[in-house]
């Protein structure tokens, strides 16, 4: 397997979809976007880029809205910033392309890191957020706990530990031409195993130069500032509530977010709650049973009056 000399080829993939580029604090973002209505969103995890919601944009964009996926900072065809990639900057980048798109705000969709993101981003700029959809991600309060007080969860997440070395991580990402990269998802995937070909599309996307160390970087954030300044005012920063409606969507078979770690994260949530477990998925249940994702996802932005 072979990248091609540009990210375009490797990042710009073709489907009903279109891509362009937007400014945001500071920065340039690749948008994949699609329809027309109110705006949904999507935010991609690790070891992913704005691909992995090809499902989602098409169904999106037919029930009524402005479907957008981006690239996170320093993955896909954004731009790739010597720093920056601390939570609380990386939740502006995302509010900052709901701006430079020109909409008062929007619907955030989030998964992994994305979902992390969300959460963020609903705290921070909660006029900006209407309503939050998290898959395989706890709220950020939650999401620390369970690392330091949770043995199996401490565990589940010996990648995030392993990351924690300088330049070693990238080098492991990125070699075999991103071999690493089909193992974590293959893993982390439930039965329905990826095919081959959509395996091949992140292992290429993992080896576009500087992509496998900012894809790293947040990841050392979240534990290195675990006992720093920085680290304690944004988790007290993220005690404030989340006031929008949020729906949490988790499969039961995820391997690197236990179930018991997510659920708890409706406690942070005053605004109508919803928590979907998705039985026989694990950590990718938007793409390993796309269709009852997508159909719980627009039900659900469709409820004038989600219960809680």
């Amino acid at each position: 397997m072979t990248v091609p000399d540009t990210s375009a080829s490797v990042v710009r993939l073709d489907g009903p979809w279109t891509h362009r580029d937007v400014a945001a604090n500071g920065a340039r973002f690749h948008i994949a976007e699609l329809g027309d209505g109110p705006l949904v969103l999507l935010l991609h995890g690790f070891p992913q880029f704005w691909w992995t919601w090809r499902h989602q944009l098409p169904a999106l964009a037919e029930a009524g809205y402005r479907a957008v996926a981006m690239d996170l900072r320093g993955v896909g065809g954004s731009d790739r910033t010597p720093r920056g990639y601390d939570p609380a900057n990386l939740a502006l980048d995302i509010t900052g392309v709901i701006r430079s798109l020109g909409e008062p705000d929007a619907a955030l969709v989030g998964h992994d890191l994305g979902g992390y993101l969300a959460w963020t981003a609903a705290v921070m700029r909660p006029k900006l957020v209407r309503r939050l959809a998290v898959a395989s991600m706890p709220h950020p309060r939650r999401w620390r706990s369970a690392m330091v007080a949770d043995v199996k969860q401490s565990a589940a997440s010996s990648h995030i530990w392993g990351f924690q070395r300088p330049w070693l991580p990238e080098r492991q990402l990125v070699a075999d031409d991103a071999a690493a990269v089909g193992r974590l998802i293959r893993d982390w995937s439930g039965p329905r195993l990826p095919e081959d070909e959509t395996v091949e599309v992140y292992r290429r996307a993992m080896c576009i130069p500087s992509t496998a160390h900012c894809s790293i970087e947040p990841y050392r954030w979240m534990v290195r500032s675990l006992a720093r300044p920085d680290g304690f005012q944004f988790n007290r920063r993220m005690k404030r509530p989340v006031r929008v409606p949020t729906l949490h969507l988790h499969g039961s078979l995820d391997p690197v977010t236990r179930t018991r770690s997510a659920a708890g994260s409706g406690e942070y949530v005053e605004a109508p709650y919803r928590w979907r477990l998705f039985d026989g998925l694990g950590h990718f249940p938007h793409e390993e049973d796309p269709r009852a994702f997508t159909t719980e996802l627009i039900n659900w932005l469709k409820d004038p009056e989600p219960d809680r």
